[in-house]
């Protein structure tokens, strides 16, 4: 069966008069004339986003579209006479001119790099009839222009001849501006040149004449925060996130690609299950996998599979993500039993598909070295999804953190389920009121804050903000509906949690403590976990130090006299008033009672409790920052 065209086509009775103009008409989609308003009748295998430029063009709402995003991974493009599911895939200019605007009389492309051209697609009839035209309008094409502000004229200068020629003898035209962010860019990095094209983009979004008439421009940008705000904030014009494949398209794809780099038809449930797993991958990037896979003769869902898309991933996020498989689960982490009982909980949750009872986020807090990042990574493993870790995407260069940060946040979209770790949270997100970076921090903060309370992601991406200072945390993040979930972390604070650090440490650092041990240990010291293993090493060092110096095989094992010796010389920080600061706001931040232990309970259980809390940390503040 041949597709349904997706192209516009202009209505019988296409003309109307418009008060005080020229007679224009509005095209339609697909074969048959749609009533104003109608949605586009696209077929399946087109992606959504053209459904979206489909349905704003036929309600008249815009002649300018600005599509960002996963723009230049490859798109759907049905041959002629081919089913929907033989679909080829070409570029997304390509899939503009052969598709949606397949039967139109004018597509002309533009990009910095290449200048104007007509595009036709694979059809040459089409393209010399298009060049024909052009020509007559703009002279030999060795001599049409190449440089944006003489492009943008000589564009400008078609689409306003068009207006004045008579009903029958105007054209059906497309432009495809592609590269955008080149044409109009962020607003210091402009000048003067890219004031006066911004100007003219803006008066055709905003040229009612030309949102009657057969007249679509198409700007093709690789980030929104690359484009000129002024642009991509208009009202005239239709932004349209271009996301990455949902898990049909990339099977199709897959499949498809197995068959044209010679996989053999017995690897298709191998293929099905690699595209199931490869959520966060552009189709480009399932090409190469399966390209490896075919080239090494190897299974393409095999082990090797987790590490190509680990470094595809990274890669396309150009170092902003670090994409971690967790071999851990939360039945490694020592101590902190009410925290664990809650984050096992929410994991079976995600894992049973009950996402509706699973939170937004998590803020993890407490003093230094109590294993935030640990119990993050660790609750990733118990629900058996990746864990991303948000690196520095700040740069000193205007516009970029901004679009570093929204391909970063377009992978895990299309990554999740996942679970994201801003470490040190408090100084990598910023505030709604930081200054003297020409408003980059306050756009940092709000595209991380709406993306934390998006609840359509709910239990697909998982927020887990760490911290030792949650008092600097604004409290945008830390509300209900964002990471709504406080657990504070602290340092071991009976014998039984001690024990079982020590013996956690013990197995970390891959040495056995003999039977007893550590013994009753001094719960005023307030060792950390990171201070135990610190000790654990050190009695280990003493004990090889004594069996190197009496000649003799180095002990199995730590015994009491080694590991007694390493805690009387142990020195904990100094920094006391720091780490009481720390361990007072977490207190403050707790969202649920159980989660804190039996001394911290009854202080805060006390009348006025909490505000003497309050008092103490405030008095702390002034004095370290006096």
């Amino acid at each position: 069966m041949t597709p349904t065209p997706v192209t516009p086509a202009l209505p019988e009775n296409g003309t109307r008069t418009v008060e005080g103009a020229v007679a224009v008409d509005r095209p339609t989609l697909g074969a048959t004339a749609v009533a104003p308003g109608a949605s586009a009748a696209l077929p399946a295998w087109c992606p959504d986003w053209a459904e979206r430029l489909g349905d704003a063009y036929l309600s008249g709402t815009s002649c300018v579209f600005l599509l960002h995003g996963n723009v230049r991974d490859a798109v759907p493009i049905a041959p002629s006479g081919a089913t929907p599911d033989a679909a080829s895939w070409g570029s997304l200019p390509e899939f503009l001119a052969r598709e949606i605007f397949g039967r139109w009389d004018v597509v002309l492309g533009y990009d910095v790099g290449r200048g104007l051209r007509p595009l036709a697609g694979n059809d040459p009839a089409r393209l010399r009839t298009m060049a024909q035209w052009l020509s007559e309008r703009l002279g030999n094409a060795s001599g049409w222009p190449r440089e944006p502000e003489a492009a943008i004229g000589a564009i400008d200068a078609i689409l306003d001849r068009n207006l004045i020629d008579p009903p029958e003898q105007r054209k059906r035209i497309a432009i495809v501006l592609d590269y955008a962010q080149y044409l109009v860019p962020d607003a210091e990095g402009g000048g003067r040149a890219g004031a006066g094209r911004l100007v003219r983009v803006l008066s055709w979004a905003t040229n009612p004449l030309l949102r009657r008439v057969n007249v679509a421009i198409v700007l093709v940008a690789d980030t929104l925060a690359e484009v000129h705000p002024r642009l991509a904030s208009n009202p005239a014009v239709t932004a349209i996130d271009v996301p990455l494949p949902d898990r049909e398209e990339r099977e199709r794809y897959a499949l498809a690609a197995a068959a044209a780099a010679g996989m053999k038809p017995e690897h298709g449930d191998a293929i099905r299950r690699m595209a199931s797993l490869s959520g966060g991958l552009s189709l480009e990037s399932i090409r190469a996998v399966i390209a490896l896979a075919a080239r090494d003769g190897s299974a393409p869902d095999g082990p090797e599979f987790a590490a190509r898309k680990k470094d595809l991933i990274e890669r396309s996020c150009r170092g902003l993500v670090e994409f971690l498989q967790p071999r851990l689960t939360l039945d490694a982490v020592a101590g902190h039993v009410e925290a664990k009982k809650r984050l096992e909980s929410d994991a079976g949750a995600i894992r049973r598909g009950q996402l509706e009872s699973a939170p937004m986020g998590y803020l993890i807090c407490g003093p230094v070295g109590t294993g935030k990042s640990f119990i993050a990574e660790c609750y990733a493993g118990s629900v058996g999804i990746p864990c991303a870790v948000l690196k520095n995407f700040r740069s000193k260069y205007v516009g970029e953190t901004e679009g570093n940060l929204e391909h970063a946040l377009d992978v895990l979209r299309g990554l999740g389920p996942v679970v994201v770790i801003i470490d040190e949270a408090d100084a990598a997100l910023g505030n709604r009121e930081q200054g003297g970076d020409s408003g980059t921090s306050a756009r940092v903060f709000s595209m991380i804050a709406r993306q934390m309370g998006d609840t359509r992601y709910r239990g697909k991406i998982v927020w887990m903000l760490l911290t030792s200072r949650p008092d600097l945390l604004p409290i945008d993040l830390k509300r209900q509906g964002r990471a709504e979930v406080h657990i504070p972390l602290f340092y071991p604070h009976d014998q039984a949690e001690i024990d079982a650090m020590f013996a956690a440490m013990a197995r970390k650092s891959r040495v056995r403590l003999a039977a007893g041990l550590p013994g009753p240990v001094d719960l005023e010291l307030g060792l950390s976990g990171a201070d135990i293993e610190s000790v654990v090493l050190a009695a280990r060092r003493r004990s090889l130090e004594r069996a190197n110096e009496a000649g003799v095989a180095a002990p199995e094992e730590i015994g009491a006299d080694d590991l007694r010796a390493a805690l009387d010389d142990f020195m904990p920080s100094a920094q006391g008033l720091e780490k009481e600061m720390q361990e007072i706001a977490a207190v403050l931040e707790c969202t649920e009672r159980r989660f804190l232990p039996e001394h911290w309970r009854e202080v805060v259980g006390k009348p006025g409790g909490r505000a003497r809390l309050q008092e103490r940390l405030a008095a702390i503040r002034e004095v370290i920052s006096s």
